[in-house]
């Protein structure tokens, strides 16, 4: 009929969804022509205008611009960027932003650069990431941000307490002078000018150390690609070596014997008067001792299980307690038993003593730093074991955690040793009640002869 529109019914398979309908004008007749759509998938280019007003549906749906770029409209209205691939026989799918934040512009050119890169051969997801991965790690190339990620890691390694508060401080130190360097660019001369300070207030010890705590830093950064060189590796002789110092000890049975009296008759805190009686006996470092729980005690078997995370060595000690030491804890249990802790602080059970009480209790006591320190401890009964000429030197070593390098000799000597060291033990703490009550000085239990030891009290019996 001239003049009239005519109409066409047009099927479309059911994968097609929805249709959408247009209108159009010739010659004065008005024609209607459709064109399938799926989830507001469109093959035509988008328009910021029709972003704006793309509402947020039931589920999320795509708006499709041109090669292969597409909008995500997700139920709360959020929009995102995708581009979608093929990159070694895979379908990929590329963030490539958050609409408004990534304008219609700005994704195209990302998705053309994408695009390239995938004709050259580079699947830009893996890109992204490696670039992502690249960005962190130039965020951290300074120095300090170099060592705050080494402290981190070897926190999270457990190392000892006393440990991690002398690291922290020596690297609070170097911070003003390197800290705000980048780790690859810094040289050996200024490595070298800051310790050359702290030598310069003759402290030679910290300068040392130092030494060794940058020189780790360095190596994180090569192990995690942020410097080639280790510039403070040859810096030893470079630096002043400081005598040795050992930790002021008594030695001498006689000064032992009234030592270990004036700790019988310390005054003050009940518990610093117990960890005092109890560190000549078990052979620990200060802080191993001041760090004790109740669950590392084994009272039936008479052992102490030292975990590797608190030992100097980063290796689990066992310590054989002694008649002496076992009534010891006897006395502290109904003291400290609601602690974890064998030994806490006075002002709360939940943390243990802190680091220097042993010390100032000896200080109270009248011992100078020159004469007696927590240390001195072990070296007293190094000294004294090793005169009796009764135990293996070996043995000794063992029971003082004074580890072997090498893995398997370690092994061996921990099994080897442990029957000679219960019996050990417990001489020793015959030998300091005999000094204790004033016995005679030049004579130890057992006359040189093989020691035996009783400890059917508690049931301990030898490994």
């Amino acid at each position: 009929m001239a003049g009239e529109a005519a109409f066409f019914r047009i099927s479309f398979p059911a994968k097609f969804g929805r249709v959408r309908r247009h209108t159009t004008s010739f010659g004065g007749i008005n024609r209607q022509w459709i064109r399938p759509f799926s989830d507001g998938d469109t093959t035509m280019a988008l328009t910021a205008l029709a972003i704006r007003n793309a509402q947020p549906r039931a589920k999320p749906y795509k708006l499709s611009d041109e090669r292969s770029l597409f909008l995500l409209v997700m139920p709360n209205g959020a929009k995102y960027w995708r581009l979608r691939y093929r990159f070694l026989d895979m379908q990929k799918t590329l963030a490539l932003g958050v609409w408004p934040e990534v304008s219609l512009a700005e994704a195209r050119d990302k998705r053309d650069s994408a695009r390239k890169m995938i004709a050259d051969g580079v699947d830009p997801m893996v890109e992204k990431k490696r670039r992502k991965l690249r960005a962190q790690i130039d965020t951290n190339i300074t120095f300090k941000g170099v060592a705050e990620e080494w402290f981190v890691k070897i926190t999270r390694e457990e190392r000892a307490e006393v440990t991690l508060s002398k690291v922290r401080w020596l690297l609070e130190k170097v911070y003003p002078f390197l800290g705000h360097l980048p780790l690859h660019e810094i040289e050996v001369q200024e490595v070298l000018a800051v310790l050359r300070k702290i030598e310069a207030t003759g402290r030679y010890e910290s300068a040392r150390r130092m030494r060794s705590v940058i020189s780790r830093v360095f190596r994180y950064g090569i192990a995690t690609g942020r410097a080639k060189i280790d510039v403070a590796r040859d810096l030893r002789g470079a630096i002043i070596v400081p005598k040795t110092k050992h930790f002021a000890a008594i030695t001498r049975p006689k000064e032992v014997g009234k030592l270990l009296r004036d700790i019988e008759d310390c005054p003050g805190y009940a518990v610093t008067r117990l960890a005092l009686r109890m560190t000549p006996h078990v052979f620990v470092r200060p802080g191993e001792l001041r760090r004790a729980e109740w669950s590392e005690f084994d009272l039936e078997r008479a052992v102490w299980s030292i975990p590797a995370e608190k030992m100097k060595m980063r290796w689990p000690h066992q310590v054989p307690l002694s008649r002496q030491v076992l009534d010891l804890l006897d006395e502290i249990r109904p003291l400290t038993g609601h602690s974890p802790y064998v030994f806490p602080a006075s002002h709360t059970w939940k943390r243990p003593m802190s680091e220097n009480t042993v010390t100032f209790a000896l200080r109270r006591m009248g011992y100078s730093g020159s004469e007696m320190t927590a240390h001195g401890f072990r070296a007293m009964a190094a000294t004294l074991l090793n005169e009796m000429g009764l135990w293996n030197p070996d043995a000794i070593e063992r029971q003082l955690a004074h580890m072997e390098n090498n893995g398997v000799r370690r092994a061996y000597a921990r099994g080897q040793y442990w029957e000679e060291r219960v019996r050990m033990m417990q001489h020793w703490s015959d030998y300091l009640d005999q000094l204790r009550d004033g016995g005679d000085t030049d004579k130890v239990p057992g006359d040189g002869k093989v020691v035996t030891v009783d400890f059917a009290r508690r049931g301990a019996r030898s490994r």
